[in-house]
């Protein structure tokens, strides 16, 4: 089972509505499902929650070292209650995914996404990764102010709607269920927005010619 849930950000207000704080806002939807409230343990470097699932103790992790040192609060916390890689689930940003879809996967390269480097090098790549589509700017030199902007309004509802729906996963992840976890979410759509209906617009009443006028002679 997933036994430690991290999601990746940086703090502070300036980045809080930013691509890059994706990892965060699936976090805070994963607490407010499990009802727990994050708090500062500056032991770990983060804002932490720890509860009770089926008698199995399941914490919940958001480092505040800032994105590059993600894994020094991952790897406190991990190495100290001895939870394996394969155990834990890092929740981020992903430009390969465009607004609206979330892909679960777990190892790997970090794909030059430096939360995740950082990871790797305190725990190793066997962990799961739930990569959140925040799509990519186009363009390799854009990619930095890309992610520490916000998302135009109808891709942060996308990004929105996306984390809603894989939270519906969260019963199989806490089980260890990863095939039926990823099943979940792999298969879990947007909703297309229904067509408008068309307005009739009611026919004009047929108009009836009028007779041709009749000369009177003199």
């Amino acid at each position: 089972m997933i036994k430690l849930f991290v999601g990746l950000g940086n703090p502070g207000t300036e980045y809080e509505a930013t691509r890059h704080n994706a990892g965060f806002w699936w976090l805070d939807a994963v607490a407010r499902e499990l009802k727990v409230h994050l708090v500062p343990e500056k032991s770990y470097w983060g804002l932490v929650a720890r509860t009770q699932v089926n008698g199995q103790t399941v914490w919940l992790l958001a480092p505040q070292t800032f994105m590059n040192l993600s894994g020094k609060s991952v790897g406190a916390l991990a190495k100290f209650f001895k939870i394996q890689p394969e155990e834990i689930l890092v929740a981020h940003d992903e430009l390969d995914i465009e607004p609206g879809q979330v892909k679960l996967k777990k190892g790997g390269s970090h794909a030059g996404h430096n939360g995740l480097r950082d990871i790797h090098a305190q725990m190793g790549p066997d962990y799961w990764r739930l990569r959140i589509g925040v799509g990519h700017p186009g363009e390799k030199s854009e990619v930095i102010h890309w992610v520490l902007k916000k998302p135009s309004p109808d891709h942060r509802q996308a990004i929105e709607d996306s984390i809603a729906r894989s939270i519906k996963a969260l019963p199989q992840l806490l089980a260890g269920d990863m095939e039926k976890a990823m099943v979940q979410i792999h298969t879990s759509k947007p909703q297309r927005p229904k067509p408008p209906r068309p307005t009739l617009t009611p026919a004009a009443p047929l108009q009836t010619p009028a007779p041709p006028a009749i000369g009177v002679e003199d």
